[in-house]
């Protein structure tokens, strides 16, 4: 998901939510262990990387 705004009469892509859906047997034994890995997320993942400093980019986890 993403949000855009108007930038001088332009769209802009301002912020990117990404909101990862994973099916576990139990979610409370990988809960700390996802938890981890969303921290490092923004610094190991090429897109965000590119896009740091210039559009905010959030993520979360649903367990399914």
């Amino acid at each position: 998901m993403g949000d855009v705004e108007k930038d001088g009469g332009v769209l802009v892509l301002r912020r990117i939510h990404v909101n990862y859906k994973l099916r576990v047997p139990d979610p409370d034994e990988v809960r700390d262990t996802v938890a981890r890995v969303l921290e490092m997320h923004a610094d190991k993942c090429p897109v965000a990387r590119s896009f740091k400093g210039a559009i905010e980019i959030t993520t979360d986890v649903e367990f399914q």
